[in-house]
């Protein structure tokens, strides 16, 4: 059966698990469940850009109550990295920058920092290309890909990180399967103790048929479609 039959079904069932993990937006309370919505679930960029806009501000006033808050800032960087790849606003992505690296310098054991640090880089060189990118945001494939290691190495058995970690590496360069393979097959083991576990545990077994036929290309494709915003119509 060719690769591109093969993965058909794995595409489906990972739609339909987003789904069924993501919160709808009715149901939606936190800046991370709004946030999760916006990313995994919303196909239109001006319902996406709402959400994100009601997680800043909900972000905002969790910080007004207890200024410091690990979650909320957090979130309000994550969600103001976001409005930045819908916009391509340049102000925006380096203020998110600036947030993940003092959450980073706060804790430098933190994995979701480093994880989001990995994606500002990762995301912008994919976004606008190596050169563009470093350019005009000074982001850097090399810190990437340092904090993307980073981030699983710190994430102990969890689904998440090396999940997200195999659909970033392959989208980065489709010839490292071997690589991201490793990565997808531990996450097809980790933990799954958050609705994000779960919802990358069965990205990371979506891509794997076309990692394991060593099908980099077709592997990279797929892990765009299950990245944030890989759902977005237009």
């Amino acid at each position: 059966m060719p690769i591109t039959m093969a993965i058909g079904r794995p595409i489906i069932a990972c739609a339909a698990a987003m789904l069924a993990i993501a919160p709808a937006v009715a149901m939606a309370e936190t800046p991370r469940e709004l946030l999760s919505v916006a990313a995994f679930q919303t196909t239109d960029k001006a319902k996406a850009l709402a959400l994100i806009g009601r997680a800043i501000a909900d972000s905002d006033r969790i910080l007004a109550a207890r200024p410091g808050d690990h979650e909320a800032t957090l979130q309000r960087g994550v969600a103001i990295g976001y409005r930045a790849k819908l916009t391509r606003s340049r102000s925006d992505a380096r203020t998110s920058l600036a947030i993940f690296e003092a959450l980073a310098a706060r804790d430098p054991r933190d994995p979701e920092a480093q994880m989001v640090i990995a994606g500002w880089h990762l995301d912008a060189i994919d976004q606008l290309g190596g050169f563009m990118a470093r350019t005009m945001l000074g982001a850097k494939a090399q810190a990437g890909d340092v904090a993307l290691a980073r981030a699983v190495a710190l994430g102990g058995q969890s689904a998440f990180y090396p999940g997200l970690a195999a659909m970033m590496r392959i989208r980065s360069d489709s010839s490292n399967v071997a690589g991201a393979r490793t990565l997808a097959e531990a996450a097809a083991r980790g933990t799954t103790v958050t609705p994000l576990d779960t919802l990358m545990k069965r990205s990371a077994v979506a891509i794997l048929p076309a990692l394991r036929a060593n099908n980099g290309k077709a592997a990279a494709a797929l892990a765009r479609k299950l990245l944030p915003f890989g759902r977005m119509a237009g």
